[in-house]
């Protein structure tokens, strides 16, 4: 977007909602029911984005709806962060 400010982390943000939107529809086929949206939202199964280190994917689940439960550590080295380490689970 034109003069958008790129520290603003609500742009990244809602374009990932937005992707996880579309594949929740996805998901649902011809079925848009609130119970087959909810259920379709409650199992998605290494989902990536692009927004997302490497290796970051989006899981949910019938009893545990937090999308994202993994990290990569990284430390500034002056001028930049830099990835170390692998990927770690919660």
């Amino acid at each position: 977007m034109p003069g958008a400010d790129l520290k603003d982390n609500n742009y990244p943000y809602g374009m990932m909602v937005a992707m996880t939107l579309v594949q929740v529809l996805k998901q649902c086929g011809s079925d848009l029911s609130r119970e087959n949206v909810m259920r379709q939202a409650a199992n998605l199964k290494d989902l990536e984005m692009p927004m997302l280190l490497p290796g970051i994917k989006v899981n949910t689940s019938p009893t545990n709806f937090s999308p994202i439960k993994q990290m990569q550590l990284q430390r500034f080295d002056g001028k930049s962060w830099q990835l170390f380490g692998d990927v770690l689970s919660g």
